[in-house]
């Protein structure tokens, strides 16, 4: 390893590996009848909560199923919750909360970038903005790569008057749309980081830290294979967020964002950027706004007791609603 990738990969601003890693392989010596013999009665705390209210709209809103829905037959039961040879991250985020349940109950968990709504009721990271989407019970996965929140020391009126991207683009229509339709523009800084051979060489660039990308007030945040990864360390941010209205959403609620209260919207080919851009460098009372909204908003993640009291009540509603006799 170059001294350049180890430089980036310890102030890059991204969360560790090695220390998610390390933490989530020592949960697997922990005895799990110590979790479950304390579910109940951690649950019970609920009740004397100030925010009781609060939590239990989000638990609503991550899994929405209303009446019990029997899973298939050959659903696999907790007990069967083995580390994967890939897609571990999924196995560590769902086992941190899995393990206070009892073996045999039974769930369905769908690992990766899911955009569809499953046949039956199943734990995913991601899920459409699209009616009747209730079978997509969603829980805080891939939280190493997804939430990350960063301290930014630049105030707004010191950041450059441009916009930056950086992200594979391959397969990805609207970023190839836009390096396509804005590449040389003079008020954006964009490139491609996957550097793949079928498209063009000259948007390929090297990756930038976080921090970098902190000295431009603005910063796209355009779906990939599901939600923008990047939108919950720009909403914590003094830069703004810029991309269209979201199609996906996960634990972070993207489908409870407000255009241009807590990001600024643009049309989804993208053809009113620079408008869009020129009109909040002209209002920076608008911009400070935007900017106060999203911090205020990414503030509900940073509780992280109350973020593992969600996660178990979104989970015990999910067994109650798709285990016969109960969790």
């Amino acid at each position: 390893m170059t001294l350049k990738k180890l430089l980036y990969m310890f102030h890059s601003g991204k969360n560790p590996k090695f220390i998610y890693y390390g933490k989530n392989l020592l949960r697997q010596w922990m005895p799990k009848c110590f979790y479950r013999n304390r579910r109940e009665r951690y649950l019970k705390q609920l009740d004397k909560r100030k925010d009781r209210e609060y939590i239990l709209d989000r638990v609503d809103y991550y899994c929405k199923l209303t009446h019990s829905v029997p899973l298939p037959a050959d659903a696999p039961t907790l007990a069967e919750h083995k580390m994967p040879k890939n897609q571990k991250v999924y196995y560590f985020d769902t086992y941190e909360f899995t393990r206070w349940f009892p073996p045999q109950l039974h769930w369905l968990m769908l690992p990766g970038d899911i955009v569809h709504v499953p046949k039956y009721p199943s734990i995913v990271k991601s899920r459409p903005l699209v009616p009747n989407n209730e079978n997509s019970v969603l829980m805080k996965l891939d939280k190493v790569r997804h939430f990350i929140f960063l301290h930014d020391r630049i105030p707004f009126d010191k950041k450059m008057d441009r916009v930056i991207f950086r992200g594979k683009i391959h397969g990805k229509p609207i970023r190839y749309r836009l390096l396509e339709n804005y590449f040389n523009h003079p008020m954006c800084d964009l490139g491609d980081v996957g550097h793949h051979p079928e498209d063009p060489t000259i948007w390929q660039k090297e990756k930038l830290s976080l921090y970098d990308h902190l000295k431009f007030k603005f910063i796209l945040a355009l779906e990939g294979n599901d939600v923008a990864s990047n939108l919950k360390w720009i909403m914590s941010s003094n830069s703004i967020a810029v991309m269209p209205r979201p199609t996906c959403e996960t634990w972070f609620m993207e489908g409870r964002l407000i255009p241009n209260y807590h990001y600024i919207e643009i049309r989804e080919d993208l053809s009113d950027l620079e408008e869009r851009l020129r009109y909040y460098i002209e209002h920076e009372e608008e911009a400070l706004a935007i900017i106060r909204h999203a911090n205020e908003y990414t503030m509900q993640f940073r509780d992280g007791k109350r973020e593992k009291l969600i996660s178990l009540l979104v989970l015990q509603k999910y067994f109650d609603h798709c285990n016969r006799g109960g969790s």
